[in-house]
Formats: structure tokens, sequence, C-alpha cells
């Protein structure tokens, strides 16, 4: 029986600088907070984006799902 040498190309380091984390942090953070607003508090009437309820009828079950009012 022979045994054949496979060898793998070692994966490329990852860079764990306290400047790179934070700006992930950050943007994770912006983004999180956006759609929290977009599904939990956005109501149309109160909208930053007019007073339409596209958005609130749009995310309206995911409301319900995650325990927001809206009725």
């Amino acid at each position: 029986m022979t045994t054949t040498d496979t060898r793998r190309s070692a994966a490329p380091a990852i860079d764990f600088t306290a400047t790179k984390a934070a700006l992930w942090l950050s943007l994770t953070a912006f983004f999180a907070l956006l759609v929290l607003y977009f599904v939990g508090v956005d109501q149309g009437a109160t909208s930053v984006f007019g007073d339409n309820m596209y958005i609130h009828e749009f995310v309206h079950d995911a409301r319900h799902l995650l325990g927001f009012p809206c009725h």
C-alpha cells in the first residue's frame, strides 16, 4: 500500500488588530441597530422616511414574532 503526500497551502493569517476589531464591531452594531429600527420602531406615522406604511407592512410578521406590539 502506498501513501500519497498531499500538501495543503496554509490559510492566510487573520489580522486581529484592535483598530480592525473596533471597525467591525462598530459596523456590526450600526447594522444591528438599523435592522432593529426597521423591525421594531418604524411605525409609518412616526417613520423617518415619510408617512407611508410600506416598511411596517413588510416586517409586520417579524415584529410579532420578536414580540413588538404594533396594533
